[in-house]
């Protein structure tokens, strides 16, 4: 089953960045406000850089003067299944992914955002209403890593 992790990021801003494994690299997007397990909640989604999938396990600092400089925990990290062919839903720019992570569990849509003219790196995060759905800030609930238990203040 493919993978995601979803890293908890302080570089010049916090935020969270969600990673899902398809086609080989971990494909990318910025989360400024970080995730919501609220259906009500719409999620802005910057897709970045893809990365490599050993960027899956990485937690630690980035060093100054690199891009993306500061500290990094995995906030949450597991399996997902997609309603369609992963690959296909991405390039459509519409996923509907059942994760199963250790914190984000359940059903949450990924929806590309269109332009007038042109493409953009903008989709939304949204929570589908389901069994594990929550009201309360997922991530004030539960703010450290799944693997080291640290957090970032």
């Amino acid at each position: 089953m493919p993978k995601f992790v979803m890293h908890k990021h302080k570089a010049s801003t916090l935020h969270y960045d969600f990673r899902l494994e398809i086609s080989g690299v971990l494909k990318s997007w910025v989360i400024p406000k970080g995730p919501s397990a609220n259906p009500a909640d719409k999620r802005l989604a910057i897709e970045v850089e893809e990365h490599a999938l050993s960027y899956m396990f990485f937690e630690g600092n980035i060093q100054e003067g690199k891009y993306g400089a500061g500290e990094v925990i995995i906030w949450d990290r597991g399996e997902y299944t997609s309603k369609n062919k992963i690959k296909d839903a991405y390039e459509k720019g519409h996923m509907e992914l059942s994760l199963n992570g250790e914190k984000l569990k359940g059903t949450f849509r990924l929806i590309k955002m269109k332009e007038w003219s042109r493409e953009t790196n903008k989709w939304l995060f949204i929570k589908k209403y389901d069994s594990h759905v929550m009201y309360d800030d997922i991530t004030e609930i539960k703010p450290g890593s799944v693997v080291s238990m640290r957090r970032i203040k």
